[in-house]
């Protein structure tokens, strides 16, 4: 039964966490094409759905994680807890810094794009979106950087008794 845990929870972190870091780090490179580009904004808008989506999705790899650390008896292990903790950083970072600043940005593209009336102010410039985009990538990397640990930390299990 552990085996078949550890593989839903492998399978569940390369399928949600995968994507998410791939599309999230797309995103401030494409962000900051998407004022030349205006194809650009409609992918911007599919890799902010690839990242929401996978959001959720990647809820099972905790879930199978407990369970396979349940079953395997290592809840209690220093790796393991510094995993789990590392982990829920990773998805604050997705959720309350990268996923809102994605939105924010479409909202900034949106406004810039609409054509503004006679006699009304020109639409923001790419100042704010070149921000965003910098900010973005900081916490795509960070966030990148938690997963990098956090698998390091599953394979070489420092301190185990289980084996490696």
């Amino acid at each position: 039964m552990t085996k078949f845990l550890l593989s839903l929870h492998v399978l569940a972190a390369i399928i949600a966490v995968g994507p998410v870091a791939v599309a999230a780090s797309m995103f401030p490179r494409s962000l900051r094409r998407a004022h030349e580009d205006s194809g650009a904004v409609t992918g911007l808008h599919l890799l902010h759905r690839v990242c929401r989506v996978y959001a959720g999705v990647g809820i099972a790899v905790p879930v199978f994680g407990f369970a396979t650390a349940s079953n395997m008896g290592v809840l209690g292990s220093a790796w393991l807890i510094t995993a789990i903790g590392l982990t829920a950083v990773a998805a604050g970072v997705l959720a309350m810094w990268i996923l809102p600043a994605q939105q924010d940005a479409l909202a900034e593209l949106g406004a810039a794009e609409a054509s503004p009336s006679p006699g009304t102010p020109p639409a923001p410039q790419a100042g704010p979106a070149v921000r965003i985009a910098a900010r973005l990538a900081a916490a795509t990397g960070i966030f990148n950087l938690l997963w990098a640990t956090v698998t390091i930390l599953m394979i070489v299990r420092p301190g185990s008794t289980t084996g490696a």
